[in-house]
């Protein structure tokens, strides 16, 4: 059976996080949104930590849901009739600031753990190590990234380590400012136990699929949603025999132990039917960091410009932030380049295969709320795109299920030609994209102003005559 994953979410107890990320809320937005299995976030935080030991319950091995007497009260209408749970996976996210190589890296990685018991350990090493795990629900740790992933070892063998958005510049395992060049370079012989990483909003699979190391290595999309519209925005779907810790943990790992076999190593647990089936992406140029820049110059570099001018402003003299995009390059190998294979299916959505035939297919999405916006010429915050936000999901289900199959003559009757249409253009990736640089996120335009314009004059025969 699939299940829409989203393993990388903040409660509010980390900085820069809205107050309306809690366990109900995130369990209330799951079902608008389309995902089964969340991150319980930030359990290193104890006033959290308490929280999600009294509001989650055990629903299977490994996996949590809010407990009987508070999902009734937290849900509304058609929710209190829904009898499938949102679960949660016990994870968070770690910040390690350390020096390496006569350089000081800072990294970001997400932590997994079976059960709440294990959490707990894992705090209290984090504490007797001096950690301060108050201040912020994603701690800064001096442990460096292999020495962590060693701890949670020493802790079970079942915990796990995903470097998250990897090609950020400063927080990234390959940014450019603090990262490395190679994961054996960060985590040395324990790198084997990198089963997978998280791509990040500006980078796509296709631009991991390029990198040799990532080869048989689990590319995976989550949200690193700071408010509960944000959770979706990127996300992975698995087939899952049963939904359990230890299913999500083989799905993750099946690539490194296929080709642990290859190598001759038979001594890896099965991983039976659990697999990755694809992913949901964020166009990478929306992301904040695609292209390099300098925001406070307004100056955006491609890798050509790069190549052509360097990597000096030209307004203020200082370096660039390097952009992902950039970043792929240095790392990958041109044999690996055009592994992506678009094709469509019935629904008219644009689909991308690994041509290699290794890694799973990936879609690439707009948010159901800025396509709405953009349709209604308002805002994500505007009282009437909430409203008709709400009602799509509300009608068809979830917001993945809008963007990926609902039928565009069904959005046409509920929601207006312009709304239909726009949907299609993203489905068939028919966009344009003002790419985002050094901490400014891109810019998307569904229409073309003059696009626009005549669609409207080719409708309005048609408007009048349904009148």
């Amino acid at each position: 059976m699939q299940y829409v994953v989203d393993l990388h979410l903040h409660s509010k107890y980390s900085r820069a996080v809205s107050p309306q990320m809690t366990l109900p809320m995130m369990d209330k937005l799951a079902r608008q949104k389309g995902l089964d299995i969340l991150s319980s976030a930030d359990f290193t935080h104890p006033v959290w930590f308490k929280e999600t030991q009294t509001l989650l319950e055990e629903s299977g091995e490994g996996v949590y849901k809010l407990r009987t007497e508070i999902r009734p009260a937290c849900r509304q209408g058609r929710e209190r009739r829904t009898t499938k749970d949102t679960l949660f996976v016990l994870s968070t996210e770690i910040s390690s600031i350390y020096k390496q190589g006569d350089k000081l890296r800072r990294i970001h990685n997400l932590i997994f753990v079976p059960n709440l018991a294990i959490a707990q350990r894992l705090t209290q090493e984090l504490i007797k190590r001096g950690c301060n795990l108050n201040a912020d629900g994603r701690p800064i740790v001096g442990l460096s990234s292999k020495d962590l992933l060693e701890l949670i070892l020493s802790l079970d063998e079942r915990c796990m380590l995903l470097p998250c958005h990897i090609w950020t510049p400063h927080f990234g395992i390959y940014g450019s400012a603090s990262g490395f060049d190679s994961l054996a370079e960060a985590f040395g012989d324990l790198s084997p136990y990198i089963y997978g990483i998280e791509t990040g909003l500006s980078s796509d699979p296709d631009m991991n699929w390029q990198v040799p190391e990532l080869m048989y290595r689990s590319i995976l999309s989550f949200s690193d949603a700071h408010s509960a519209p944000k959770m979706s925005r990127e996300a992975t779907v698995m087939e899952l025999e049963q939904p359990t810790y230890e299913n999500i943990r083989k799905a993750i790992m099946r690539l490194s132990v296929i080709a642990s076999r290859r190598r001759g190593n038979l001594n890896q647990n099965g991983i039976d039917g659990n697999r990755i089936a694809y992913t949901l992406e964020f166009y990478p140029e929306e992301g904040k960091y695609h292209f390099s820049g300098h925001r406070n110059c307004n100056v955006v570099y491609t890798p050509e410009d790069i190549r052509a001018r360097g990597t000096v402003c030209p307004v203020c003299g200082r370096g660039l932030t390097e952009g992902v995009f950039m970043r792929v390059e240095q790392l990958s190998d041109p044999k690996l380049f055009g592994r992506a294979v678009p094709s469509f299916d019935e629904h008219g959505v644009k689909w991308y295969t690994d041509k290699l035939k290794i890694q799973p297919p990936y879609v690439k999405l707009v948010p159901l709320l800025e396509i709405v916006a953009e349709s209604l010429h308002s805002t994500v915050a505007s009282q009437k795109s909430q409203q008709l936000f709400a009602k799509l999901c509300s009608e068809f289900e979830s917001e993945l299920t809008v963007l990926l199959k609902t039928d565009l003559a069904d959005i046409e009757h509920l929601a207006g030609w312009k709304l239909a249409e726009s949907i299609q253009k993203v489905r068939k990736g028919d966009i344009a994209i003002d790419p985002g640089f050094d901490g400014v996120f891109g810019k998307v335009a569904i229409w073309r102003e003059e696009e626009e314009k005549q669609k409207a004059e080719e409708k309005a025969p048609q408007l009048r005559l349904a009148l």
